[in-house]
């Protein structure tokens, strides 16, 4: 008999998620279906809503969550019914041009299927109850109380770590974390720079703390969010709206500027900040983004000096090397994933978590099941 759960379904932009019975479709031979446990309110699922990304509808958002294994296909590897995992937007093929040379991100396969709103195969892994085909948001739709999704998606963590707090592991954490030491490469004593301090940016700042960065200057609009970075390991902050953040990096190394500033903003004001504050030769990771079509200005003599500019959507991501270190990370102390979260709710209160997202009163809310 076909699996029935319950799933926030997105009809049309600009309308509220409306949560009904959908019913799944049978397993691939390389799918996992995972009881989703926890599921994070991201920018993203936002933007699906809001318009300014555009998918097929009806829809499944959601692609920050964590659960529980409960069926695997018979060629699934990797992992095994019962195993607790954290969820990869990230499925990639191994082989073609871009996996050829170590970047996942970049897959072809990843790329061409990902703007369909289906699964990695081409194929949906949900229908509505009259029997339309559901999409699912960068190939995993975790806004329901299950997902099916493909094996190398499924990462095993540690069971210990509560499921609220591991789902933030694979976006937000994974993003800002591995910016600052996959892409990044902070270095023991460098100054870090980190604009924006939502979720990816107080990541980023704990990042930049545990690759042994010893100054951390968190710039943000609100004060409260500056506490909250300085909780999480920043050394010094900024109030962007008083005060000069590329003046602060400067006054922090001796008028030469940080070793790596990392964007996380998503504003062209920010974006042009990072080349300001940003010592020569060093490095600028922008993890923010805008509307695709708009254009950003920066000062010529801002681009000199031997700078590096960077774009990351995924944190340099290796899912599963780097979700089980950061559940591991965290369970030891050394990484806040608590901190991060304002909210807790039910799936029946998904569009006021989306609401308060869009206010900015939240850094993370988080569904739990």
């Amino acid at each position: 008999m076909p699996l029935s759960f319950r799933a926030a379904v997105l009809h049309a932009p600009q309308t509220p998620l409306v949560v009904e019975t959908v019913e799944a479709a049978p397993l691939a031979p390389t799918d996992v279906l995972v009881r989703i446990k926890a599921a994070g309110l991201c920018h993203t699922d936002l933007e699906v809503i809001e318009g300014g990304l555009v998918y097929p509808m009806p829809i499944v958002l959601g692609h920050e969550a964590s659960g529980i294994v409960e069926d695997v296909g018979r060629e699934a590897k990797g992992v095994k019914v019962g195993d607790h995992v954290v969820l990869s937007w990230n499925p990639h093929c191994g082989h073609c041009f871009y996996c050829d040379r170590a970047q996942p991100i970049l897959c072809e396969g990843y790329l061409a299927e990902g703007p369909k709103a289906r699964a990695f195969d081409g194929g949906a892994r949900a229908r509505l109850a009259d029997g339309r085909e559901l999409g699912s948001l960068m190939f995993l739709g975790a806004f329901g109380e299950y997902c099916i999704v493909a094996d190398q998606q499924a990462v095993p963590v540690p069971p210990e770590l509560p499921f609220d707090q591991a789902c933030l592991i694979g976006c937000g954490i994974m993003t800002g974390v591995g910016a600052a030491l996959n892409v990044a490469r902070i270095a023991t004593g460098d100054t870090a720079l980190v604009i924006g301090c939502g979720a990816v940016g107080l990541a980023a700042v704990q990042g930049a703390r545990l690759a042994g960065a010893e100054q951390i200057l968190a710039a943000d609009l609100d004060d409260a969010k500056l506490a909250l970075a300085r909780s999480m390991g920043a050394t010094h902050t900024v109030n962007a709206r008083t005060g000069d953040v590329a003046e602060a990096a400067r006054t922090l190394t001796g008028g030469r500027g940080a070793d790596a500033v990392l964007e996380s903003a998503g504003s062209a004001i920010a974006f042009r900040a990072t080349m300001e504050a940003v010592r020569p030769g060093g490095q600028v990771i922008w993890l923010g983004k805008i509307d695709v079509t708009r254009d950003v200005a920066f000062r010529w003599g801002s681009l000199m000096g031997e700078k590096r500019i960077r774009r990351s959507s995924y944190g340099g991501a290796r899912p599963a090397r780097d979700f089980p270190f950061l559940a591991r990370a965290a369970l030891a102390g050394r990484l806040d994933l608590e901190g991060l979260i304002s909210r807790r709710i039910g799936l029946q209160d998904i569009n006021e978590g989306f609401a308060a997202l869009k206010r900015g009163e939240t850094i993370r809310s988080v569904v739990v099941f």
